[in-house]
This record gives C-alpha cells, structure tokens and sequence, in this order.
C-alpha cells in the first residue's frame, strides 16, 4: 500500500499510525517469513468439481424456488454446503498450506447480480472467513504449526478499463462507485468474519484494483485497523 491513495474528488486517505490488527499474528507472519516462504492453498473451484455435487446442493433449503439456476455459484457453498468447503480447506491445510484462501473469489454484489443474489453478498464473506478461520484454527492446534486466513477478493466479472461492445469503445458495464462499493461492503464481510490479511487475486484490470484497494484504505481508515494485503495479477497477451 502507499502512504496516501487519493482520487479526483475523494479525499486522501492516510495510511500512518494506523494500528494493526491484532500485531500478534504480524509478528508471527513476519517471523515465518524470515525463516521461509509460506505456502498459499490450491484451486477451490477444480477440488469443488470433483464432488459431482448438483442444483440442489447449491441451492440448499433456503432458495429451492429460486429463479435463476444456481449451480456453479461455488461461494454460496459456504452458506449450503459448508461441510463441503470445510473439508477442501482441511485438505489444503493437512497437504501443508500456511494460508487458505476464504471461498469468495466471487462473492461481491456485482458478481453475483448475476445469480440474484447480490443482497446476500455480505453474509457470504462474513460466513466464508468464518468457516475457514474455524478449520484453520482447528488444523492449527492439531498439528501446532499456525495458519493463515486470506480473505479472497476476485476481480468480478465486470472491467472499467474495456467496453464490452466492440461498436462502442465508450460504453462501460459498470460504474467506478459500483465496483468501489462492492469491493467495499465485500472487505467488510471479510473483515468480520475474521480473515487475517486480504488478497486481491487474479487482477486482469488495473482500474478494478485501483477501486479495490481504495476501497480497502477507507475500510482501514473507517476501522481504525489494518490487516496485511496480497495481490495477484493475471497478465494478458498482445490479444488484450
């Protein structure tokens, strides 16, 4: 992060002298570190394929009549199928992983408007660092090695940088204030529920990084608190 991220008409958001956390879990990620690199968990949507699971399973006893089909929304997993994702997590951490990713790569409301789904994204972060903080401290004290949480914060499936109509290089999907808030009420949930540090993953679109990490310094200034942020980056080719 650097020191002040400020926008046109937004103020600047200082990053000093904010305190952190919990400065117990730094310390000890900073010790880890110094002796070797932490591993970071596997893909969670090929280990969710491999259970064959069905619409039911998505949908679970709360949407049986919903509108929409709701297969392959793997985040609301964590809401239907919790036993699932628990036990993907527990496999990651016994396999050796020093950090698991939360389950809500697409848990904003701008991504799961595609499912009607967008009032509930909130209660999708909260309950995915839950569950995977739960089963991390669990691991944690099994085998007495600790492990980490990242809140995982996908790049939705909407860009600022491209039009999506080829006749229109002007027209955009979505708003810059529409991806900062869902980026925003998404760090909330994550926070809440307990993640040790933020990833920001997968970034194609600089614009939609640039919105998610603002939107995680107001967090961070609203909370009067910081956790540690990681960033990965999906480079595209000459194709664009």
């Amino acid at each position: 992060m650097t020191d002040c991220l400020a926008l046109p008409d937004r103020p600047a958001l200082s990053a000093h002298a904010l305190p952190d956390r919990d400065s117990r879990l730094v310390s000890s990620l900073d010790e880890i570190l110094c002796e070797r690199a932490l591993v970071l968990d596997g893909a969670m949507g090929t280990m969710v394929q491999r259970r064959s699971l069905g619409e039911a399973d998505f949908r679970g006893t709360r949407w049986p009549d919903h509108a929409k089909d709701l297969k392959g929304n793997n985040d609301l997993l964590v809401l239907t199928r919790p036993d699932v994702i628990a036990d993907i997590h527990r496999e990651y951490l016994l396999a050796g992983a020093d950090l698991i990713e939360t389950n809500t790569f697409a848990a904003t409301r701008v991504a799961q408007a595609d499912y009607d789904l967008q009032e509930i994204a909130y209660e999708l972060n909260v309950a995915g660092a839950r569950l995977a903080k739960e089963v991390a401290e669990q691991v944690a004290k099994q085998t007495g090695t600790p492990r980490f949480v990242a809140g995982s914060i996908g790049p939705t499936n909407r860009t600022l940088s491209i039009s999506p109509d080829v006749n229109d290089p002007a027209f955009r999907a979505v708003s810059w204030s529409d991806i900062e808030a869902g980026y925003a009420e998404q760090v909330r949930g994550l926070l809440d529920g307990g993640a040790d540090l933020l990833l920001v993953e997968t970034i194609f679109d600089t614009l939609n990084a640039k919105a998610c990490l603002f939107a995680i310094e107001q967090e961070f200034v609203r909370r009067g608190e910081r956790v540690p942020v990681m960033i990965s980056v999906t480079i595209t080719d000459r194709s664009g």
